[in-house]
């Protein structure tokens, strides 16, 4: 072991390691996990779990909500629910965690890659329209259309919406990443025929796992809630006529989601606290900028990003990384785009390389809303020594 590792080693005992989104959970949510137990609604369903839809529901300002146990089960029966089926094709950001493409691929459907905006990560509307008109110009049925909100920052529905509409093609929108952002002072979850949420560990709140459906349509709310319960019968007996999934949310954690969601605001707060901080120093550093278009009040800071310019500074992503990693601090790329996954290798899609630019320039840093002053100075200054003011 060299000197320099022995000092790390003696560093790492000292210093606890700074997550980029650690789970920000305290009383409150030790106090409603407690009561829910002692309660005895154990089973998956219970009184906190039809509260905790409801009260979701009224947060975004739609009918109906259905939890269940992740983000992508969401995303699954949502496509299901939308009758997207073998065969049919379904368009989506490249720039998205494999949850979006592999709830895609759950239905037997393809999924079909379109770029974004360099200026958001978000699907590009214009792209859109054309890979509609492709795809209808080769004679495939368009299943359903997902944007995603990348980062927490909420796509362009406006002309999502009305592209989808004209072509009469549904939308499924991917709000995982974005409880508590807007757009045009609209709540993200409430946009498209049914929006997807995720509660999972690292997201802006959690209930350990989890994830919810949300539509204005009661249908298609009833017809998610059948299928997440095993497709089971309204009878005495165990009765099946179709398959179906084991995908409800248990009581327990929608208890530790109900107490979250009563702290979503002020841990909004503290995330956007955050990114004036990296902001701050950005502005003071040449060839860095937080990355994303519009005002930090419309989005809910789940994760903040920033792009370095290749002229200025490169192959810095990499070098960042390793000295922040070395230092005790968690950073990652931007997500690396579906189309370059291996996975989806043979995946259709249309490009302009806005995608592969954002992940081979950006970095997202430590953004939890459970970071001290302390560790918010220990990434700036270790930020310093690799980049320079």
């Amino acid at each position: 072991m060299t000197e320099s590792q022995l000092m790390l080693t003696e560093q790492d005992l000292t210093e606890e390691r700074i997550h980029l989104s650690p789970p920000d959970v305290g009383q409150l949510e030790e106090q409603a996990v407690l009561t829910a137990l002692r309660s005895g609604w154990v089973a998956p369903v219970g009184p906190d779990l039809q509260a905790f839809e409801q009260e979701m529901a009224q947060r975004i300002g739609v009918n109906h909500a259905v939890a269940l146990v992740s983000g992508t089960a969401a995303l699954h029966l949502g496509l299901l629910a939308l009758g997207v089926q073998r065969g049919d094709v379904v368009i989506t950001s490249t720039m998205t965690f494999a949850a979006t493409a592999n709830a895609i691929v759950y239905t037997g459907a393809e999924p079909f890659f379109v770029d974004v905006d360099p200026a958001t990560g978000n699907l590009d509307p214009e792209l859109l329209e054309l890979a509609i008109g492709y795809l209808r110009h080769t004679g495939q049925n368009i299943g359903a259309i997902i944007p995603v909100d990348l980062l927490g920052k909420a796509a362009d529905y406006t002309r999502i919406e009305a592209i989808a509409a004209r072509q009469e093609v549904p939308v499924l929108a991917d709000a995982a990443e974005a409880l508590g952002a807007y757009h045009r002072g609209h709540p993200a979850g409430s946009f498209g025929d049914a929006s997807v949420l995720s509660f999972n560990g690292n997201k802006i709140m959690t209930t350990s796992g989890g994830g919810m459906l949300l539509t204005n349509t009661e249908e298609l709310a009833t017809r998610v809630r059948y299928l997440s319960t095993q497709a089971r019968q309204p009878v005495a007996h165990y009765e099946h006529t179709e398959i179906g999934y084991n995908y409800r949310l248990s009581n327990v954690l929608a208890a530790l989601g109900r107490a979250q969601l009563e702290r979503l605001d002020a841990m909004m707060t503290r995330r956007r606290q955050l990114r004036q901080h990296y902001r701050h120093w950005c502005d003071s550093t040449a060839g860095i900028t937080v990355f994303g278009a519009d005002p930090d009040d419309q989005d809910n800071c789940w994760l903040t990003a920033v792009l370095f310019d290749p002229v200025h500074h490169p192959g810095a992503v990499d070098a960042v990384i390793c000295e922040l990693d070395a230092r005790g601090i968690e950073t990652r790329r931007l997500w690396k785009p579906m189309h370059l996954q291996p996975v989806f290798a043979k995946t259709r899609s249309i490009l302009t390389g806005a995608a592969e630019h954002l992940f081979q320039n950006g970095l997202v840093l430590p953004s939890g809303s459970t970071m001290t002053a302390s560790q918010v100075r220990r990434v700036l200054d270790a930020l310093e020594s690799v980049c320079g003011g």
